[in-house]
Order: structure tokens, then C-alpha cells, then sequence
């Protein structure tokens, strides 16, 4: 992209954001003609689908913008979640997450130059840290943590302690990143209203905080990497690609809700202007019309309601667009004999279950003399205890 001015950087940062919190922040930094260091945090747990794409357009907007991008992998804040992964997995998929979050910014038309990828575990273990917790620990109640990370940390009756601790790392991170501001979904909100207050009785500095929509998965639901009638895989064929969208919620005139058009606004139009040329394509050719062409959301939900555009034209258009930013990841895939054998370490295929051959035992009709029985554990001579038996009985 050319040169931008302080207005269209500042537009780019604000497109398609659900919240921006302390804006100030940003368009003080912007305005002096310097870049921000936003960082955006992921635990290393499911394989990345297509939900992270929603995320992973923002950043590309954000570097586009000319911020500086800090990419968290947050392997200890992935164990503390209810350990959702064994801690041994977690080095395996720290390397699959880059190799993926990679391929997929360079997918939407952005250098990834100005990426920093940092492990958590390279500096949430150091004295500074560990010390900043404790003090955290001492000035936040039990309550305030809870409700700080309602949205993002799995809560129950009895929940682990380690669910405590998530929030405040998340909140120090921002400090210890050395950030200006914490990109992440709208489901942070509360953690991000958390670190406003928690850092400066620290003494530390407040950031900026920016939130994107948390849109519908293909099922009306969340994209779950553990559901997988809800998510598409960054790396799975075309045809499944396809099957799965045919297969997805789009009730005809109803724009709310709709998983297809969400993706039309935060990833495919912004994509495509990434690219150059900001439009949406709807073929119509088996109908003998001119395609549809869209250059706002607005228009396409228009239409959408108006049954110019429908399910039956909508999901063919998104398929392609999926498409055409999933060929170049599998490209990158297919290149690499490491990300290959990084993906095998990472998320091992399942063991199949051994088939159990029932054991039918000695006392049944066809068991020969020389069969053995087996009484408390110790094996005892058929033909031993026949013997003895018949001297009895004479």
C-alpha cells in the first residue's frame, strides 16, 4: 500500500472494531508520526481455524497502519485455562501456532516483518514478574478476578486457583510487552477494563485497548476448535471446505446473525482492499446474469434482506474467497517438511482403540483336557483335578 496520512492510519486501526478504549493513546502516537506496539495474545491449545482469521485480518490491517505487532503465544496461559493442554504438547504447538499465524498474514497481503513473535514462558517466569504477581495477587480480591476473566477463563462451582491467576498475567503482559495497547476480542472486555485500573496501582502506565466483534460460526454458535461441524481448518481440503459451507446456518432475508455476511465484512472486503481492490464477487452465471459486486457491507446486506442476494448465490462467493486465502497457507504447508512434522508432535492423530478379544475361559462345552483353569489367580492342571476327584469318589 502507499504512503498513508495520520487520518487514513487511524482509519485503518478503527475499521470494524466493536470497542476502542483510550483512543487517545493511539492517535497521540499517530499523530507524532511514530508507530504503535500493539500486541495481540493466544493461548496455544486447538489448532488455529478459520475463526482466527477474523483476528488475524484486524492485525493485518494493524500492520498495514504501520503498528509494530507483538504476537504472544501464551503457552502458560494455555496450561492455567483448566490445563486444556498437556504441558508437554505445549512446545510443539507454540511452533505450529507461528508457523500458521505466519502463513496466514502473509495470506492477506501483508510483509510480516514488523511481527514479533514472543513465548510467554520467555519472561513470565523471571523474578520482575513473578514479584509483580504477588503484588497483583495483594491488591486484587477473588472477586474482581473472577469477574475479570468471566468471558475467557473456564469457570465452575470449584474452579482451580490458576484460573485466578490468568487475568493478572494477562494484565501484566502489557507492561512486561512493553506495548502501547492489547488487541483482542470484545469477550475481553472486562479484562481490559481490569488492566485500566489494576496497572497503574502498580505505578504502570494504562493502555489502549482495541476489540473486534465476536461474530457467528458457521453453525449460528462460536467457532470451536473442538466442534467440528463449527470450524473449517486452515488446512483442510477444498471439498470439505466447501461441504461445510453448504451445510451452514443462512436464513433467506435474514442478515442478523449471519455467519456468511460477518465474514464478508471482517474478512473478505477487508482482505481484498489489503490486496488492492475492496470488492466481494457474487457469480450468477448459471443464471445468465451479471455478477453481483459489492464494495460496502452495507449494500450486501441490503440486498441480502431484499432477496437480491441469496443463500444459494451467497455460499458459492464465500467458498471461493475462503479459498482463495486458504490456498496460499496450504502452499506454505506443503513447502514445509517442518511445519509437516511440527503438525504430527503437536496434534498426534487419535490412537484407535484396540479391538478386546473376549476371553471365554475353560468351562465351557469343547474346552479340551489340557485346558488350564485358573482359580484365585493361580493356574491349576485340568486333568490334575479330574484325577484326584475320581480317587475320591472310589
Amino acid at each position: 500500500m502507499a504512503a498513508l496520512t495520520a487520518e487514513e492510519r487511524l482509519a485503518l486501526i478503527k475499521e470494524n472494531l466493536a470497542e476502542f478504549l483510550n483512543p487517545e493513546i493511539l492517535e497521540a502516537i499517530i499523530n507524532e508520526g511514530r508507530n504503535p506496539r500493539i500486541y495481540w495474545g493466544t493461548a496455544t491449545t486447538g489448532r488455529p481455524h478459520c475463526g482466527y482469521l477474523v483476528p488475524g485480518v484486524k492485525i493485518a490491517q494493524l500492520l498495514a497502519a504501520g503498528c509494530d505487532m507483538v504476537i504472544l503465544l501464551a503457552d502458560i496461559h494455555g496450561f492455567l485455562d483448566n490445563l486444556k493442554a498437556p504441558i508437554e504438547l505445549v512446545e510443539h504447538r507454540v511452533k505450529y501456532y507461528r508457523f500458521a499465524i505466519t502463513a496466514l498474514l502473509q495470506a492477506c497481503g501483508v510483509s510480516t516483518d514488523k511481527v514479533e513473535f514472543v513465548l510467554g514462558s520467555s519472561y513470565q517466569k523471571s523474578p520482575d514478574y513473578i514479584m509483580d504477581i504477588y503484588k497483583m495477587t495483594s491488591l486484587t480480591s477473588e472477586h474482581d478476578a473472577k469477574k475479570a476473566g468471566a468471558e475467557v477463563v473456564k469457570q465452575s462451582a470449584n474452579s482451580p486457583l490458576s484460573g485466578l491467576l490468568y487475568p493478572i498475567l494477562q494484565v501484566l503482559d502489557e507492561q512486561y510487552l512493553n506495548v502501547d495497547a492489547q488487541f483482542g476480542g470484545l469477550d475481553q472486555r472486562k479484562l481490559f477494563t481490569a488492566a485500566k485500573e489494576w496497572l497503574p496501582k502498580l505505578g504502570y502506565r494504562q493502555r489502549a485497548h482495541l476489540m473486534n466483534d465476536m461474530i457467528p460460526g458457521l453453525q449460528g454458535g462460536k467457532m470451536s476448535s473442538s466442534d467440528e461441524n463449527s470450524k473449517i481448518d486452515l488446512l483442510d481440503p477444498p471439498d470439505t471446505v466447501a461441504k461445510k459451507i453448504k451445510k451452514a446456518e443462512a436464513a433467506p432475508k435474514v442478515a442478523e446473525g449471519n455467519g456468511l455476511l460477518a465474514y464478508v465484512e471482517h474478512v473478505f472486503l477487508p482482505v481484498a482492499e489489503l490486496k488492492g481492490k475492496r470488492e466481494f464477487v457474487v457469480s450468477r452465471e448459471r443464471d445468465g446474469l451479471e455478477p453481483l459486486v459489492y464494495s460496502t457491507i452495507a449494500q450486501l446486506r441490503s440486498d441480502y434482506e431484499n432477496d437480491v442476494l441469496t443463500p444459494q448465490l451467497l455460499k458459492p462467493a464465500v467458498t471461493k474467497a475462503l479459498h482463495d486465502i486458504l490456498i496460499p497457507i496450504q502452499e506454505a504447508y506443503n513447502a514445509s517438511k517442518e511445519w509437516q512434522e511440527i503438525t504430527l508432535l503437536a496434534y498426534p492423530p487419535p490412537e484407535k482403540k484396540q479391538k478386546k478379544v473376549k476371553k471365554m475361559g475353560t468351562r465351557y462345552p469343547g474346552a479340551g483336557p489340557d485346558k488350564a483353569a485358573v482359580t484365585d489367580g493361580a493356574p491349576v492342571n485340568v486333568d490334575a483335578v479330574a484325577k484326584l476327584s475320581l480317587e475320591s469318589e472310589s
